[in-house]
């Protein structure tokens, strides 16, 4: 296995299987530390993340700078419009500067392609905290907590139900596809994932025995599914798109009827935030099937994983 030791992260693409498995352990390993009391682990003592946001956060931000601060390294809130990059500056040059003041930057931006030239020209390793491609540090929590709810990952099936061009399924697919999830989504016309994320995914299912398909009813998707995930309709960016996008998945809500035609000890899953009555309702992200609050508590713990081993 490759050391990840200095290495980017801006799609589930950069990690092997292997990679992606050893990340999980350390997670756990790291989770079980802290439930034992050591809350402080002072791996990066003295190490320094720059986590740059275009785009509002909750999780991802409060995960990222708890995740420093109980590695004993410090994090740096630092809002795309309060540096010079919201005047001008390019983001190479962003890049070159912050690679001399820090140890690593993770980043939240609108175009996956500055994040790109984020990564390529700077010297420290650059983490993608959300782009409109992918969520890879979402996608990584997902499988942790579906590997400690269901106990094995191989041979798992996860329905995704709405919208299949969402940048957290499009991370999700391709963990699944490296861990022999299967993996059916339910999504309408026009809305399927990206062609060439696509590929990729199918190209390492037939590699590591992953099922994918992608079909337009939920009611075929979730059938004897172990896990039922969804997401946002309207995520930040497409709001001039809502009325069209909420008319267009409106039958891709998840209700308790759906949920029943899971197995019975199926899980319910959300990135969050949820807009509840849309994607999904109360009685099934507050009910016996949610682990929703363990999946989020889960993004502390992978990147804590990810920084101490990328830094």
């Amino acid at each position: 296995m490759r050391g990840l030791k200095g290495r980017d992260l801006l799609s589930i693409s950069d990690l092997s299987r292997e990679e992606l498995v050893y990340i999980l352990e350390v997670s756990k390993m790291l989770k079980g530390r802290y439930y034992a009391g050591e809350v402080i682990i002072p791996l990066l003592n003295g190490k320094t993340l720059a986590m740059i946001f275009q785009k509002p956060s909750t999780r991802t931000r409060v995960s990222f700078e708890v995740a420093m601060y109980q590695l004993g390294g410090y994090a740096l809130y630092l809002n795309w419009n309060d540096l010079q990059l919201g005047r001008g500056e390019s983001i190479a040059d962003t890049a070159r500067v912050l690679s001399r003041y820090v140890n690593g930057i993770t980043a939240r931006v609108l175009k996956h392609t500055d994040l790109e030239e984020l990564a390529k020209y700077s010297s420290v390793p650059v983490i993608n905290a959300l782009s409109d491609l992918e969520h890879p540090c979402q996608a990584l929590a997902d499988v942790l907590t579906i590997w400690e709810k269901k106990g094995r990952l191989e041979g798992i099936k996860l329905a995704f139900v709405g919208d299949g061009s969402d940048n957290v399924l499009h991370s999700l697919l391709l963990a699944c596809a490296k861990l022999g999830i299967n993996i059916s989504i339910a999504t309408p016309p026009g809305y399927e994932p990206k062609k060439e994320i696509l590929r990729i995914a199918e190209e390492e299912g037939s590699r590591y025995g992953s099922l994918i398909e992608i079909v337009r009813e939920p009611e075929v998707a979730v059938r004897g599914a172990d896990v039922i995930y969804t997401d946002v309709w309207v995520s930040m960016g497409q709001e001039s798109e809502r009325a069209k996008r909420i008319s267009d998945l409106s039958r891709y809500r998840v209700t308790v009827d759906l949920m029943k035609l899971a197995k019975e000890d199926a899980i319910f899953m959300h990135c969050l935030p949820a807009r509840r009555g849309e994607e999904v309702v109360d009685e099934v992200i507050d009910g016996k099937w949610s682990v929703v609050w363990d999946q989020a508590e889960n993004r502390l713990h992978v990147q804590k994983a990810l920084l101490s081993l990328l830094l």
